[in-house]
């Protein structure tokens, strides 16, 4: 049996990299989980590699920005395998520049889909989830804990030159965090957040060229660190390397555990011993 047998997980941005991960650890584990990204192929590849390993997935494809995509994505949830029992809100990208020449559909954009896209998922959760509390307390059952993990930056604890937004947007995380704790503690739901340091995915990593981008939605955004700069902030960190995708999960998966039943308003750095 799987620790988090039964439960019903939704993992916003899991068609790729941590995202990914995160669904793949979660599924492995017993969870049934709803699968999201904003582009259809790798949302199916996500949920086909979980189903091809026996778990349990279905895809809710769409960005996390858009007017109702919160409620589908509860929903799906609930239509596809009966409940809601773990949230985690993982979806985003950066979009970096120095403050005098940030634009402000910039700072809109990050904003939105780091910091407005977790409070509407969560708005949306909170009927779903309290008419479940009430209808075990109306039965004599337990009120079975519910996890939400948010996922925030060393940049929003630490600051970060170049990403006013971003680290904005990740310290919120913080804030929105803690409120949450408070007000969803009467339901029996932890509600913590994972702070990444430096993780290897394809918005780190950069040919030397430096000219890797992705498509959002039609807008073509630089990722990636020069490998260089990458290679110095890698002997920056305690362990000498940067994470991975894999170890990022893992430090998930810790605050969706019974073990961490009593553990909320917390955060959690995955840094590999590095902060600022």
């Amino acid at each position: 049996m799987g620790t988090l047998d039964g439960k019903v997980a939704i993992v916003s941005g899991s068609g790729r990299g941590i995202g990914a991960e995160i669904a793949r650890k979660l599924a492995g584990e017993g969870a049934s989980v709803v699968v999201n990204d904003l582009d259809e192929g790798p949302a199916k590849e996500t949920v086909e590699a979980i189903v091809a390993s026996g778990g349990k997935a279905v895809a809710c494809v769409g960005s996390v920005t858009d007017d109702g995509f919160a409620e589908r994505f509860v929903q799906t949830a609930v239509d596809s395998f009966g409940g809601l029992d773990i949230i985690i809100n993982n979806a985003g990208y950066t979009w970096d520049s120095v403050i005098q020449k940030m634009t402000d559909e910039q700072w809109d954009a990050i904003l939105d889909v780091h910091l407005k896209a977790p409070f509407r998922i969560l708005r949306a959760a909170q009927p779903v989830i309290s008419a479940a509390v009430k209808q075990a307390k109306a039965n004599g059952e337990p009120v079975s804990c519910r996890k939400v993990v948010n996922i925030s930056s060393i940049a929003g604890l630490g600051g970060n030159a170049g990403q006013a937004n971003y680290a904005a947007a990740k310290a919120g995380i913080t804030g929105l965090t803690k409120a949450l704790a408070k007000e969803w503690g009467r339901y029996n739901v932890t509600v913590n957040t994972v702070a990444f340091g430096l993780i290897k995915t394809r918005l780190t990593e950069a040919p030397a060229d430096g000219d890797a981008t992705i498509d959002v939605q039609g807008k073509e955004i630089k990722v990636g660190v020069n490998p260089h700069l990458l290679s110095a902030m890698e002997q920056m960190i305690p362990l000498g390397r940067a994470g991975t995708p894999a170890e990022a999960a893992g430090s998930v998966y810790l605050l969706c555990l019974p073990e961490s039943d009593y553990v909320s308003a917390q955060t959690l750095i995955c840094g590999g011993g590095f902060f600022i």
